[in-house]
């Protein structure tokens, strides 16, 4: 039997159709960024990509636009197979040399931080849209890491110190515990990659880290500021009235927000008189306050 010449066109057209269809879907399951300690990206995307609220998050904005935030799940490379330093320059490592997401490699000293122990195990986290199988390796920044200054690839240790293949998905969020790295202290960066094993795609973020006890970056600005950044209007003290305004009683079940405390899905807060509860297991900081970040917390009373 003979098919006609536009029966056949008609079956091939499709049968591609199909085929790129398969490879966009796959394209686009296996995007992600680090939550805890939460990435640049992320963590302004959670502050509001209209409005965030940090003046490193502001800037990013100013740099690259608020896509930049809306698409915090995408800082990416197609075809890197593991070369990640042949295809990112130094100075770019945050961005993974992408303009769109250039605000992400400012050097300065006021990302918003999270404050970590100097020693023991941690639960990290990387929030994920799709699950995709692939290994996850999480570097730190050397002894005398410098924010002020472009991130290259020698300010990391030569080896990460965590690597996991194929960590379980809970809750939209790859978990992976280990042992924080050792011998640090103060302000830090974790640089995270995520390489695909099913593709040479591969996926990056930088993540704000102050080990032990140190001071909070979001309240604390910078002593020296890199040529070209701009610097932050200085802010206008806030005017105490007169009447002390009454504040409801919080709930005896629920506990006053804290910077740097680990909140899980569920849990209830109290902040400013209100009672929020908390949408996604994340670490707060200091400008995350329960009014600040609705896609953290639901106000409920």
């Amino acid at each position: 039997m003979r098919l006609r010449r536009g029966t056949v066109s008609v079956g091939l057209c499709g049968m591609a159709m199909a085929l790129l269809l398969s490879l966009l879907v796959s394209a686009v399951q296996s995007h992600g960024s680090m939550q805890n300690p939460v990435s640049r990206v992320y963590g302004c995307f959670l502050e509001g990509p209209e409005s965030p609220t940090s003046a490193a998050c502001q800037e990013a904005v100013a740099l690259g636009g608020i896509q930049a935030l809306y698409d915090w799940n995408e800082i990416n490379l197609a075809n890197v197979a593991g070369r990640h330093q042949e295809f990112i320059p130094d100075g770019q490592l945050c961005s993974a040399g992408r303009a769109k997401y250039r605000g992400f490699d400012q050097a300065r000293a006021d990302w918003p931080a999270v404050q970590l122990p100097q020693s023991g195990q941690f639960t990290f986290t990387y929030r994920a849209t799709a699950p995709h199988r692939g290994s996850f390796d999480l570097y730190v920044t050397r002894d005398g890491y410098d924010s002020t200054q472009p991130l290259r690839w020698a300010d990391l240790e030569s080896a990460p110190f965590l690597t996991s293949v194929d960590p379980p998905l809970v809750d939209g969020s790859y978990v992976m515990e280990g042992q924080l790295p050792q011998g640090k202290s103060g302000r830090h960066l974790i640089y995270a990659i995520w390489q695909r094993s099913d593709s040479p795609e591969a996926f990056y973020s930088c993540s704000d880290v102050i080990f032990g006890d140190g001071s909070n970056p979001t309240t604390v600005p910078p002593t020296e500021v890199p040529s070209g950044t701009p610097v932050p209007p200085t802010e206008v003290p806030s005017v105490t009235p007169t009447d002390t305004p009454v504040i409801p009683t919080p709930p005896a079940d629920a506990s006053t927000w804290q910077p740097n405390t680990s909140y899980a899905v569920g849990e209830e807060v109290t902040y400013e008189g209100s009672t929020y509860r908390c949408l996604q297991a994340h670490t707060s900081l200091s400008n995350w306050q329960p009014s600040n970040v609705p896609a953290l917390w639901q106000l409920v009373a």
